[in-house]
């Protein structure tokens, strides 16, 4: 998810574990335990492109990294905090947290994380998008109402409680309507006679109304879209997985750890003599399947007598785009 929604998350767990002893240092040292696994960004400065990627949502977002590092985390809080009444056990504990719970929220996504880092098994429900403001708002006004309480005064676990008690509920309730848009995907391919592989479902940015497949088919992935407010059948358009046109850089260590990165959702386009892998799990940038924009493009280019990976930069006009096409296909077709 975000980072204000991280942030959210993790100072509300720290409310709920230690809130009643320390106060808003819960929440406090709760929303840096929230934020810490989202550090691995810093590697896009440091690093190729590829290994960005890769390092994203990797080892930070473990259930290791948060059993390895809360109590190093918890040490270093106790000796800041030498007077408060809270231990190194208590902080200890209030960082475990926070820093899982961070982990499994983002397995709730569409980016997905890799909870079990050093085993590769990427976790990706994908029932709720990387920004949902029905998630994060309501969830922030509970957090925020809980501050202004005293430390002892029951309001103040009420009002965090129920900020937990909300978000998760949505969590489900994304879990439910994944499973409807499901079956309304896999009934539709059916009543279309459309043979394929594989398919995967997931919502669309900023709500749970609007979801979308993509589904495999054996020479092209085919990609849909569902709003519950829709009135006509749903319509699947096609794009050629092209993956031949890699040629021999198929074979390139670089190309397959970008490919592997896609987990092989990903069709292959060639422009000017240019080669591009897009990765298609995040979808388009906009709605016309003639001239697709992908949200994650990648130019390959050779440098040094290596493949390198340059991300396809997006503008602020493809958001402004993307937004108003988003808003009126929510409504229904």
């Amino acid at each position: 998810m975000d980072s204000l929604t991280q942030i959210v998350l993790g100072a509300a767990v720290g409310e709920a574990v230690l809130g009643k002893k320390v106060g808003n240092k819960a929440i406090l040292y709760g929303a840096i335990a929230g934020t810490i696994p989202d550090l691995d960004v810093l590697a896009s400065y440091l690093t190729d492109t590829i290994t960005a990627i890769e390092i994203h949502r990797g080892v930070t977002h473990s259930i290791l990294f948060a059993v390895v590092m809360a109590p190093v985390f918890g040490w270093l809080i106790s000796k800041i905090e030498r007077k408060s009444p809270a231990n190194w056990k208590d902080w200890s504990l209030l960082m475990f947290w926070g820093l899982v719970t961070h982990g499994f929220l983002d397995a709730f996504t569409t980016w997905g994380t890799q909870l079990f880092w050093p085993i590769h098994y990427p976790v990706a429900i994908q029932s709720i998008f990387v920004i949902d403001p029905l998630y994060t708002l309501p969830f922030l006004v509970f957090v925020i109402l809980a501050m202004f309480q005293k430390r002892t005064s029951p309001k103040r676990r009420k009002y965090n409680r129920l900020g937990l008690i909300i978000s998760s509920s949505y969590l489900l309730v994304t879990l439910v309507l994944k499973g409807i848009t499901y079956a309304k995907f896999t009934n539709a391919l059916q009543e279309q006679n459309i043979a394929y592989l594989e398919m995967q479902n997931k919502p669309g940015p900023l709500n749970i109304v609007l979801w979308y497949a993509n589904v495999e088919t054996e020479d092209t992935f085919l990609i849909g879209d569902y709003s519950f407010f829709d009135t006509q059948p749903i319509q699947f358009h096609a794009f050629a997985k092209n993956h031949h046109l890699l040629g021999d850089l198929k074979n390139d260590h670089n190309v397959k750890r970008l490919i592997r990165v896609t987990e092989n959702w990903y069709t292959i386009t060639e422009k000017d003599g240019r080669i591009f892998l897009n990765d298609l799990r995040f979808g388009l940038l906009n709605s016309d399947p003639s001239n697709p924009e992908f949200a994650f493009s990648y130019e390959l280019v050779e440098k040094d007598g290596e493949i390198h990976a340059t991300e396809v930069p997006k503008t602020r006009d493809d958001a402004k785009e993307l937004l108003s096409e988003l808003w009126d296909r929510i409504k229904g077709n």
